[in-house]
């Protein structure tokens, strides 16, 4: 007697939990589902399509690239990946001057550039803001600002050296930016000295938070703390997986703020079109190590680098910033005029087209249940967003592809005010 094993939905069969949506199709900021509804794209799929769905450019440098070679291991130079790594040596703050093309993710670039700096200095703590996001692995995990991250787990990467950020609107200090004299940086020091091992490598920061709740800095603060590095020969890394390669307006947010870290991490929008691959950008004096110390597979992918040079032509073409920053100016422009109108709108923050809007309670607390009940009526308007903190947050993260246009923006912001009015 044969039996029929009954095939489980994908639902059943998955070992972690999927979404309502099934997405069939993009271009450009739109994606549709399998029911044929149209959807604005305000997340860049998972803040990775630079460019948004499809772009044809990159699509075709990708399927050249098939043509002639779709893999070589990075221990064989190509013709794309060597043009990678000149593209971005030639693109970045004027002291990185070395790329590190063998990691195929943000979490492994940033372990990777972690692992430099240890190795440069011989010293072993990471300092890592409150509510940073350095990725997913075991060790970005376990060094990642928020006890989430880490609860599940019995054992975590030691040396983790957590640290109030630059968040003005819930200063930890309860001070306000004008009185502050930067607490936020000049107190470090006393974590240094009360809960460290007092071998502290790097300080590593997302110059404006991700998925901690879009928490822009305040005027100075990254300048300071860059001074404050320097002093005790401590390495800064900045992580701009989120808010490189335009995402400001600029080409870096170091760009932006004006400050040169001594490392810089790059991956998701890399690729402008969803390929994986991530860099590393060094000073040269911590340029001199192994290969073998961080290499993986994937890293310097043939396909991903073909997708890359594309991406990193577009961006800098005329006018490509230039828009970002008009677009995002009448996104952020509109948001907080639906700010005066609403309440429960606490925040509207953001620096080009990297934008968060926090959420409070009637007594100014975080509103995390009505962020995630706003997030889905925002899907219902056909918006695709997120709730910061993985949904234990209280900001609506918008980070659209950055060729929105302003016509677009007004769209965003008028189902946005839509949706604010189905839930009130």
């Amino acid at each position: 007697m044969t039996t029929t094993k009954r095939l489980p939905t994908p639902q059943e069969a998955a070992q972690y939990q999927l979404g309502d949506i099934t997405l069939v199709g993009g271009e450009g900021i739109r994606a549709w589902d399998a029911e044929g509804r149209e959807f604005l794209d305000c997340v860049s799929g998972t803040f990775n399509l630079l460019l948004g769905h499809n772009h044809p450019e990159v699509m075709a440098a990708v399927r050249e690239q098939t043509e002639r070679l779709v893999f070589a291991s990075s221990s064989f130079q190509t013709e794309p990946t060597n043009r990678v790594i000149q593209e971005l040596a030639a693109i970045s703050p004027p002291n990185l001057t070395r790329v590190n093309l063998r990691s195929s993710s943000g979490s492994t670039a940033n372990e990777g550039a972690i692992k430099m700096a240890q190795l440069h200095t011989g010293r072993r703590d990471v300092i890592v803001p409150f509510r940073a996001h350095l990725g997913q692995s075991l060790a970005t995990a376990s060094l990642n600002g928020t006890t989430k991250m880490r609860a599940p787990f019995p054992y975590r990467y030691p040396g983790g050296l957590h640290v109030p950020g630059p968040y003005c609107f819930r200063c930890f200090y309860r001070q306000t930016p004008e009185s502050c004299g930067m607490l936020c940086v000049d107190r470090i020091e006393d974590f240094i000295t009360y809960a460290s091992s007092g071998s502290v490598a790097c300080v590593v920061i997302e110059p404006i938070s991700g998925a901690g709740g879009n928490i822009v800095p305040p005027d100075g603060y990254l300048q300071e703390l860059r001074r404050f590095c320097d002093e005790r020969e401590i390495v800064l890394i900045f992580d701009e997986i989120q808010t490189g390669l335009g995402r400001t307006g600029q080409m870096f947010a170091a760009d932006h703020f004006g400050v040169q870290p001594h490392m810089m991490t790059l991956a998701k929008g890399l690729t402008g079109s969803g390929l994986p691959m991530a860099a590393i950008l060094t000073e040269e004096r911590m340029a001199d190590w192994d290969r073998s110390l961080h290499s993986f597979t994937y890293g310097s992918h043939t396909l991903s680098a073909a997708a890359a040079l594309a991406t990193l032509e577009i961006i800098q073409r005329p006018g490509f910033l230039e828009n970002v920053r008009a677009s995002g100016d009448v996104l952020l422009g509109r948001l907080r005029d639906l700010q005066k109108d609403h309440p429960v709108i606490g925040d509207v923050r953001g620096v080009g087209l990297m934008i968060g809007v926090e959420l409070v309670e009637p007594d100014g607390t975080q509103a995390t249940a009505r962020a995630n009940a706003y997030q889905r009526s925002l899907q219902s308007h056909g918006i695709l967003t997120r709730v910061s903190e993985h949904g234990n947050g209280s900001t609506i993260e918008l980070r659209p592809p950055l060729i929105l246009t302003p016509a677009e923006a007004h769209t965003i912001a008028d189902r946005f005010g839509e949706a604010l009015e189905a839930i009130a």
